[in-house]
């Protein structure tokens, strides 16, 4: 364990590299084993089951990213992405989960009491509590135009509104909300609410429905003066925003980034398998030109997609300012990098590749969810290019 002060969102915990290289080695083959036992059933029952859940708990995979202070394994956050890498080249809901399990937390511990720490960090982190962050909205963007609004009366917030597309929005313990006071406009009147998912005045509808990523359930929600007690407010009231962009998407978008990576690796590999036994005219069509350059084309892509979301990752640990530019940077690179790779991955299987008793399938499949995963690729170029620009216009300044 290093001696550096750790911060209320993980940054400065870190294992030793011995341990961490044992726990790369078990979660490789647990994914190559259990995991893929797992993904099977998940496909054919389009349902994530719940011993799937527990076995996750229990091995300690939901807490690997968390501080041991607060019950997690103490991985730094460039180690934790070690483990998406691997983790992403299992079945997408098995990423999904401990993505979400693992990230949820670093959120929302830097703006909350002792009192909350207790109730929902510490539970959360143990796998006993799952919160579904939930910010969009289906009438605009993610940001400062929310609409859904909360009015305060006495020690109760009352919420309006609706929400879509929000991932374990179906079954999760709480949603991560986030609404503005009503009356105001802009960024400082968002406020950010742990909500039970039993309040009274939700309507909760499944919309789990979808191309890819079978198994996770995905909601869109109606709030009708929906009570939410003030001590379940994260922070203050302004804070929100802080919270789900800063706390949240900047460190999620640099792991959805890694889970690119680590599912394009899984797409390589199907495709080298399959080009190294696929034999024509007496030689396997790895041998022919077409098919190498297309590996090796994937290769080159994997591998400048890593280096970047790993840099990414690191100064996000150190607090650099660059981090939520360097972030949109990695999960857009990343994104249009996954889509090379699987779609050369299923040329190179040919007709067999579109068959879903193909592996490269449900990777092709799974891989479009990513494009809009933490925003779309449009909305990362817009982070990007805001940060440029600015600091074009500084440097003009000065």
């Amino acid at each position: 364990m290093t001696n550096t002060p750790i911060t209320p969102d993980g940054r400065g915990s870190r294992i030793g590299e011995p341990e961490y290289d044992r726990l790369l080695a078990e979660v490789a083959e647990w994914v190559r084993g259990p995991g893929e036992a797992w993904a099977e059933r998940i496909e054919r029952t389009d349902a994530v089951p719940a011993e799937l859940f527990a076995e996750l708990k229990a091995l300690g995979y939901l807490s690997m990213a968390a501080p041991v202070q607060l019950g997690g394994r103490g991985l730094s956050f460039d180690q934790w992405m070690g483990l998406m890498e691997i983790f992403s080249r299992s079945h997408a809901s098995i990423r999904m989960l401990v993505h979400v399990l693992n990230g949820t937390w670093r959120a929302i511990n830097p703006h909350v009491t002792d009192i909350q720490r207790e109730r929902f960090v510490i539970p959360m982190i143990a796998g006993e509590l799952l919160v579904a962050f939930t910010l969009t909205e289906p009438g605009n963007g993610t940001g400062a135009d929310l609409t859904t609004t909360v009015r305060r009366e006495g020690d109760t917030y009352y919420l309006n509104g609706r929400k879509h597309l929000i991932t374990f929005g179906v079954h999760c313990d709480y949603w991560l909300l986030f609404a503005r006071l009503e009356g105001t406009s802009g960024k400082d009147g968002v406020v950010g609410l742990l909500v039970d998912r039993d309040a009274a005045g939700v309507t909760v509808e499944d919309t789990s429905n979808t191309m890819g990523v079978h198994g996770t359930d995905h909601a869109s929600l109606t709030f009708v003066d929906t009570p939410v007690p003030v001590a379940q407010r994260l922070g203050e009231e302004g804070d929100g925003l802080k919270i789900a962009l800063g706390g949240f998407l900047t460190p999620s978008r640099i792991s959805v980034a890694m889970s690119c990576v680590g599912l394009a690796e899984r797409a390589q590999e199907l495709a080298i398998e399959y080009a190294t036994g696929r034999v024509t005219f007496g030689k396997p069509i790895s041998s022919r030109q077409a098919i190498a350059f297309m590996i090796a084309e994937n290769e080159a892509d994997i591998q400048a997609a890593k280096q970047l979301t790993l840099h990414a990752a690191r100064e996000w640990e150190r607090g650099a300012p660059e981090a939520p530019a360097l972030s949109s940077m990695a999960k857009l690179t990343a994104v249009d990098m996954l889509t090379r790779v699987t779609d050369k991955a299923l040329q190179i299987h040919g007709g067999i590749g579109y068959w879903k008793t193909s592996a490269i399938e449900r990777v092709y499949r799974d891989a479009r969810a990513q494009r809009f995963e933490e925003g779309t690729n449009e909305i990362q170029k817009t982070v990007i290019a805001r940060a440029v620009l600015s600091g074009a216009a500084g440097k003009a300044a000065r």
